[in-house]
């Protein structure tokens, strides 16, 4: 399957995080317009080298980057250049429908408030899709290592309905476990959100159990670690254990993104269980996490899981629908996008 055949087919994705996704030119305008002198060069060339992190090995590393781009990320100006270009750049690449995510709470340092930062992401988005053909949605992030989700939660919810669809928690997992923002995660189930924890990425199969059992997790963001709850004879599985059994059996969709997981796990593509996870019955959809420092779109990763998992068309057109199936949208906004999927596998 060549390039133009996976450029040219629509996409669904699912776990996009806004401020890991800027253009190397937009961090560079966007600094110099607020006199942030931080950045570790202004040279378009030099600075794309420094945000690509493909040899991080390691989640914390891996998130050094985001300093820099929630850095200039401080005014609604800003932010809604930041989401209109990438809704243009996702439709660029076939997207047509995403949800894209953010932590309000890190873009309040020259004084918006959460609601101020929420309300430029959507119109940055509205005006990328009057302009693309792209549908976008909004989830708004809680910081696990932060005490505020509570805050996070309440100002998402004030969005429910508006275009903001879900609620997640991120950052670091080690010494941060989800279910110390049960309370948060609750309040937004309770407004109509859906619900998305990052969880078996840095840390293995618990902590998938903890948002799943004490959160209520709908999506796992990751999860690749659930293969830590399989057994193996002779590289085949033999059993899965209990919590991977309620992952496969419920088929709670793990938002897969595998060149994010390549550089901060340090494993390569072939080794990357993308493959054994769809082999073995997982709800598995594909994502980039950060365009910016994985030097990523989502065609990059469909060509990946052809290339290195013997994806096929009809294989990647069933993650794409159950990518779409797993949005935190109504029947009535998905089956038009579901229908544009089909036309174009079609083709």
């Amino acid at each position: 399957m060549n390039k133009a055949v996976i450029a040219d087919l629509p996409k669904v994705e699912l776990h996009n995080h806004l401020d890991g996704g800027l253009r190397v030119e937009t961090v560079i305008e966007l600094a110099a317009a607020i006199d942030y002198p931080g950045l570790p060069s202004t040279d378009r060339a030099e600075l794309e080298d420094w945000f690509l992190q493909d040899d991080s090995g390691s989640l914390e590393s891996y998130l050094a980057g985001f300093e820099h781009t929630i850095a200039v990320m401080q005014t609604k100006t800003a932010i809604e250049r930041v989401a209109y270009e990438s809704g243009l750049d996702a439709a660029a690449d076939g997207v047509v429908y995403a949800e894209i995510r953010f932590a309000p709470s890190l873009n309040t340092q020259r004084g918006l408030a959460q609601e101020d930062a929420i309300e430029a992401a959507l119109a940055g988005f509205a005006q990328a899709e009057a302009e693309a053909p792209v549908t976008l949605r909004l989830i708004v992030d809680a910081m696990r290592n932060e005490p505020d989700s509570m805050a996070a939660a309440k100002a998402a919810t004030r969005f429910a309905g508006q275009g903001v669809v879900g609620f997640d928690l991120a950052g670091p997992e080690f010494g941060f476990p989800a279910d110390d923002h049960a309370e948060a995660c609750a309040l937004a189930l309770d407004n109509g959100l859906g619900l998305t924890i990052h969880a078996g990425e840095a840390e293995g199969p618990e902590s998938i159990r903890t948002a799943i059992e004490k959160c209520g997790a709908q999506r796992i963001g990751h999860g690749i670690r659930i293969i830590e709850d399989l057994e193996f004879a002779n590289g085949e599985v033999t059993r899965l254990g209990d919590i991977a059994m309620v992952v496969r059996d419920q088929q709670i969709p793990l938002e897969v993104c595998p060149t994010s997981n390549i550089h901060t796990l340090g494993i390569n593509a072939a080794s990357h269980p993308l493959g054994l996870l769809t082999r073995h019955g997982f709800n598995v959809t594909l994502s980039t996490d950060n365009r910016l420092m994985s030097a990523v779109t989502l065609s990059d990763e469909l060509r990946l899981a052809v290339d290195y998992h013997g994806y096929d068309l009809t294989d990647l057109c069933r993650v794409t629908l159950a990518a779409l199936d797993a949005a935190f949208i109504d029947e009535a906004e998905r089956a038009p996008i579901r229908a544009i999927v089909a036309a174009g596998y079609a083709r």
